[in-house]
């Protein structure tokens, strides 16, 4: 982890601003930089202030430039960026588009500050250091669940996050994924197993229409029936549980 995230915070909302500048005034490691509230504005402090800036905490819907004529001028001038965002928009479609952006995180608001930091925190800045990988969990499974083509903004993705660290843990993984994940799953989100199995599944066929394939063929190439084309949710989650073990930086708590 850095010794301090610089934090430039893009965003309309004058008063959650400033509650972020406030709730972070004091922390160790993340230092807001800036909070602009036009997208115009924001993305000149980044062109001028590149260097100084590791993370964007962005809305979509801004002022004068929004959301995502920013993150395209980003991608096109070659800067690169760690990006969450936070946002009242729930359009599908204007979410799986910023996908093609690499952010790191969706947010949608009312946001709790404490998941935001956690989330910053989360987050491996490090990761073009090959001699210094120092992964945790959030940062693995962002990474890998994102090369795998799955939109964080469905349901589908928390659970499968959380379905994978249960699997990672228990030693009988394979036998219970109905009688025993579903359910943990289902308790955590104050929903029912079926849907989560249902938003599982339906993640797992997002993922299949636009994941990284060469990946895919990696991780479940001798794992899957050959009369399927994709994974069963069981198949999905101990492959990726066992995918993460191989991994000796890996600790889950």
């Amino acid at each position: 982890m850095k010794s301090s995230i610089n934090v430039l915070v893009i965003d309309n909302d004058i008063t959650m601003t400033k509650e972020i500048e406030k709730y972070f005034g004091s922390h160790e490691v993340i230092k807001v930089v800036a909070c602009v509230n036009n997208g115009e504005e924001g993305l000149q402090y980044i062109i001028n202030n590149s260097k100084d800036i590791d993370m964007i905490v962005m809305d979509l819907i801004l002022p004068k430039l929004d959301g995502l004529f920013v993150l395209g001028e980003l991608k096109r001038r070659k800067i690169d960026k760690k990006v969450i965002i936070t946002t009242n928009l729930r359009d599908d479609k204007i979410l799986e588009e910023t996908n093609k952006y690499g952010i790191d995180y969706y947010m949608l608001k009312p946001i709790s500050y404490l998941s935001l930091e956690r989330r910053i925190m989360s987050i491996d800045f490090n990761s073009n250091n090959k001699n210094n990988k120092q992964f945790n969990q959030e940062a693995v499974l962002t990474e890998l669940l994102h090369n795998l083509g799955i939109p964080s903004h469905i349901r589908g993705y928390q659970y499968i996050r959380e379905g994978i660290q249960i699997v990672y843990r228990s030693n009988n993984f394979i036998t219970y994924i109905t009688k025993d994940v579903y359910p943990e799953i289902a308790k955590k989100f104050n929903t029912t197993p079926t849907r989560v199995e249902r938003a599982i599944r339906h993640a797992i066929e997002v993922s299949w229409t636009r994941g990284d394939i060469s990946l895919m063929e990696d991780i479940f190439g001798n794992s899957l029936n050959v009369n399927r084309d994709k994974p069963t949710n069981s198949e999905f989650l101990t492959t990726l549980a066992d995918r993460l073990k191989v991994n000796n930086n890996l600790i889950f708590n």
